[in-house]
């Protein structure tokens, strides 16, 4: 039996009356694709055992082609929402919700899997890659004559609790005082230097985990060594740095779209190798001031301004480096007084504006902790003895396991990529001590 005609959608514009097809309107305007695909459609609601609200809230995304809210919905992903959002967001065709609410499930709450209800939602998290935990030891270009084994990124394989090579850095590249950050689950490094007079390494490159592969990239405008570099909502930003043994303030922003640079903001005062991070779709970094002040600061794209956010006090001490979780950020910093063989850890709650110290001293018996990195509700950190990985928990860092640590020496960066199935390499060996 052939199904009966489409009966006409009635649509009241300015008080006129329209008819037209369901099926057109789905096919040629988001708003009715949305109207018809959400709460509102006809057919049985999807059963999602969940809370209400939050429900109503994809709903409401959908129903209304809201792109704020949605984003709102992507920064709220926790390990107490993310089975719900990932099923109410396939049902409702959000998908940047859907794509963050699964890549969470897949980096750290695979035991979630289990309580997602529909199998769109289930497949869609199976065909996504975890993260993995990578990091660059300190480098300088070299002549191709010299073959240099230990210029290389290396990730950590977990299984076999061993770090491998990944892939060689191009022999231009510079890691001394560089930039380096993740966008688009593709690597950057900017900037860096060379030499003892510390020359600006002009050339920025990206690398692909896709194929494994290096290229060139532009430049900032203002060259610049010892930045900040952030992967934050779509783009690249180089914050700060030094030029010429001077501190700067200036910020440039690179879409990588249109592969163009432009300057933005300064920041509120000249700093070198600040930290920064970003949560809940807010990019933050800490500047150090007079009198063992720690300032934090808040970019805000909509205003493209620099906005205080909190200020911190603490005697002979400086932070490291800061990451940042849900509602909260942690400031990594040497302690007590001059021993620089603990970190001290203070919390930033961003709703309340309120500091708390984390209990303990983080003690590192062969360099101190300089990296972080959060996936899920983990921190990882790594030193040349040990990976130690956390759980991050009511505001306190649980350790939950210890790997092998990092076996070349320098400084390092980490990050997190996404490597295509079957990625291996060799193990990164230690090489001797000088």
């Amino acid at each position: 039996m052939s199904p009966g005609p489409e009966i006409p959608v009635q649509v009241w514009v300015d008080g006129q009356l329209f008819q037209a097809e369901q099926s057109l309107l789905v096919e040629h305007c988001g708003f009715f694709r949305g109207l018809f695909r959400s709460g509102m459609r006809e057919g049985e609601r999807p059963e999602l055992a969940a809370d209400d609200e939050l429900l109503q809230a994809v709903e409401c995304a959908a129903f209304l082609q809201a792109p704020a809210l949605a984003r709102f919905l992507e920064y709220s992903v926790t390990s107490d929402n993310c089975s719900l959002l990932c099923d109410a967001a396939a049902a409702f065709g959000l998908h940047d919700v859907l794509h963050s609410a699964a890549l969470f499930i897949r980096d750290g709450a695979h035991e979630l899997v289990a309580e997602l209800e529909l199998p769109e939602a289930r497949a869609y998290v199976a065909g996504l890659r975890p993260s993995t935990y990578v990091a660059v030891s300190t480098h300088t270009p070299t002549p191709g004559f010299l073959e240099d084994a230990s210029r290389t990124m290396c990730y950590l394989d977990e299984e076999e609790d061993a770090w491998r090579t990944l892939a060689a850095l191009p022999l231009e590249a510079s890691t001394l005082l560089a930039g380096v950050a993740t966008l688009g689950n593709k690597l950057y490094i900017v900037g860096g230097v060379c030499g003892a007079s510390k020359e600006v390494v002009e050339l920025s490159f990206c690398y692909d985990p896709e194929g494994g592969t290096w290229g060139e990239f532009p430049s900032p405008h203002q060259p610049r060594y010892d930045l900040a570099l952030a992967g934050f909502e779509g783009r690249l930003y180089a914050i700060g740095g030094e030029f010429q043994r001077t501190p700067m303030s200036s910020v440039e922003c690179y879409d990588p779209t249109t592969g163009c640079w432009s300057f933005v903001a300064d920041l509120p005062q000249p700093a070198t190798g600040v930290p920064c991070a970003h949560t809940r779709g807010r990019l933050f970094v800490c500047l150090w001031r007079p009198a063992d002040i720690t300032a934090v600061v808040e970019y805000v794209v909509q205003m493209d301004k620099w906005l205080p956010v909190a200020e911190l006090c603490h005697s002979q001490s400086y932070g490291h480096f800061m990451v940042a979780h849900r509602d909260s950020l942690y400031v990594v910093r040497n302690g007590p007084s001059d021993d620089f063989l603990h970190c001290a850890i203070d919390c930033l709650n961003l709703v309340t504006g309120q500091w708390t110290s984390l209990p303990g001293q983080f003690v590192n018996s062969k360099g101190a902790l300089f990296t972080s990195v959060v996936r899920g509700d983990t921190v990882y950190t790594v030193n040349r003895v040990s990976t130690l990985v956390y759980a991050i928990e009511d505001g306190t860092w649980r350790l939950l396991r210890e790997k092998a640590g990092f076996p070349r020496p320098g400084s390092l960066q980490t990050f997190l990529l996404r490597l295509p199935p079957g990625t291996t390499g060799p193990v990164a060996t230690a090489l001797p001590e000088l």
